[in-house]
């Protein structure tokens, strides 16, 4: 099943579960810009709080959620087994593909789409936003668990390396090479990881880029399937945009491991490997 989907092809869905899953780095308050506009029967969903579980230096900014409290969280969504899910956010998906792999990752039998372009594409089909806080939804019965998507741990990230994995790193190319400020400890990336940066997954329209051109991106970078695969970035978020965007470029990413402590985690280890620079290492 394609992961992305369009306003039209929105609104011909009967009864879609809306996620409006925006967050940013540093802020502003993803429910606060909820509240100013939001697709209408959408809720809000809080990545820090809902898809993610408490952090810290051993465990990474965003790690795994709780299985218990994630399935809690999605049926405070009013979510159904079996329902059609639709995320977006205001960022080019680079947050609304977390809700997506977690799903996916829970075991969750329906189907889980993503509005390409998201708000911005919203905004210029015309059609209305809703403001204000959204009414509650009424409880869903969804059942979810854990460790459907194969992940690394922190321990497994170099014999991975060391075996012929390739490992994406989706950060911007200036944190991958350590020449732009970083939030975490110590600048650089994990050695043999290769540069693919996610906001090079969309275009200059807010929207993923054909299938075609995807695929050539990463098959460059030696993504072609042929070898075990990885991705990580500073939290574990926008790896998942590099994961939906290896789905539209024809990659199983049942078969893409995620590094959920990612950098965040990696960098505050003592004895973790760091390369600077421009090459894998």
């Amino acid at each position: 099943m394609h992961p992305l989907i369009t306003v039209d092809e929105l609104l011909a869905l009967e009864n879609p579960r809306l996620l409006d899953v925006r967050w940013k780095l540093g802020g502003p308050p993803g429910a606060q810009e909820f509240r100013a506009g939001h697709l209408p029967g959408a809720v809000y969903v809080d990545l820090d709080e809902q898809l993610a579980a408490p952090g810290g230096p051993e465990l990474g900014r965003h790690p795994l959620p709780d299985a218990t409290k994630f399935q809690q969280d999605a049926r405070g969504w009013g979510l159904n087994d079996g329902d059609t899910v639709v995320a977006y956010d205001d960022s080019g998906l680079l947050s609304a593909a977390r809700v997506w792999w977690l799903l996916r990752w829970a075991g969750f039998d329906g189907e889980v789409k993503l509005l390409d372009g998201g708000l911005r594409a919203w905004k210029e089909s015309g059609r209305p936003l809703d403001e204000g806080d959204a009414p509650a939804p009424t409880p869903g019965n969804v059942a979810l668990g854990e460790g459907h998507l194969p992940t690394i741990d922190v321990d497994d990230v170099l014999t991975f390396v060391a075996d012929g994995g390739l490992l994406l790193d989706a950060r911007p190319a200036g944190r991958y090479t350590g020449e732009v400020a970083s939030v975490d400890p110590r600048p650089g990336h994990i050695p043999g990881a290769v540069s693919a940066p996610a906001p090079g997954n969309l275009g200059e329209d807010g929207r993923f880029a054909p299938a075609a051109e995807l695929a050539e991106k990463f098959g460059s970078l030696g993504a072609d399937g042929a070898r075990p695969l990885g991705v990580y970035c500073g939290s574990g978020v926008t790896a998942t945009h590099d994961l939906l965007a290896l789905a539209v470029a024809g990659i199983d990413p049942d078969r893409v491991v995620l590094y959920p402590g990612s950098y965040s985690q990696w960098a505050s280890r003592s004895g973790t490997p760091v390369v600077a620079g421009s090459e894998p290492g």
